[in-house]
C-alpha cells in the first residue's frame, strides 16, 4: 500500500537517491533534479506542505515538488519534479503523488499550477495547453508541453506571463 505523506529533512538523502535513479537513463533529464530540489528547498517562495514522498512498504520510492511562480501579481505553482524509482514505476506512485499534490495546493489557496512536461502524461491529471488560456512561458518549448491546471475557478481568470524560479528556466530563455 502507497502511503504518501509531507517530506522532511530526514528523507533528503532518499530522496536525492531516488531522483537520480529515476533520472539517469532518462532521456529528457538533464542530470541535474537532484540538485534542483535542493535549491529549491531554499527559495523563498517554497512551501514545505507541496514537497511529497511516497512510501512503500517503508521505502521512499516516489517524490513531488512544487515550486511557486507567479503570473502579474497572482501567486501560481508550478509542478517542478516528479520522482520514482525505476523498479516501482507504472504503480500509480507518480499519479497519487500529482493528485496529493494538488490537493495540498488547494487547502493552501492556490488556484492553478503549470508545468512543462509530456502532452501524453499530464492531461490524464487535467493539464491543458496554457496558451490557450492566455498564459505563457518565458521560455522556447513545444507549445502542447507548456500546460496549466486549475485548481478552483479563480484561476480561469488568470493570464499573462509565467514567472518561474531559475533553478526550473532553461539556460538561455
Amino acid at each position: 500500500m502507497i502511503s504518501i505523506r509531507q517530506e522532511t529533512s530526514d528523507d533528503y538523502a532518499a530522496v536525492y537517491a531516488l531522483t537520480e535513479a529515476a533520472f539517469r537513463e532518462t532521456e529528457h533529464a538533464d542530470g541535474d533534479e537532484q540538485e534542483i530540489a535542493e535549491k529549491l528547498r531554499q527559495k523563498a517562495g517554497y512551501h514545505p506542505e507541496l514537497s511529497l514522498v511516497a512510501e512503500l512498504q517503508g521505502e521512499v520510492v516516489g517524490h513531488i515538488l512544487f515550486a511557486e511562480v507567479s503570473i502579474g501579481e497572482y501567486p501560481a505553482l508550478c509542478l517542478g519534479i516528479v520522482s520514482v524509482l525505476p523498479d516501482v514505476q507504472g504503480q500509480g506512485i507518480g499519479g497519487a503523488l500529482i493528485r496529493a499534490g494538488h490537493e495540498a495546493a488547494q487547502r493552501l489557496g492556490f488556484s492553478l499550477s503549470v508545468l512543462v512536461g509530456h502532452a501524453d502524461y499530464y492531461p490524464r491529471f487535467g493539464y491543458e495547453p496554457a496558451e490557450q488560456y492566455g498564459i505563457l512561458f518565458p521560455f522556447a518549448a513545444p507549445e502542447e508541453c507548456k500546460m496549466v491546471k486549475f485548481l478552483d475557478e479563480r484561476g480561469k481568470s488568470v493570464q499573462g506571463m509565467a514567472v518561474f524560479p531559475s533553478e526550473l528556466t532553461p539556460e538561455g530563455s
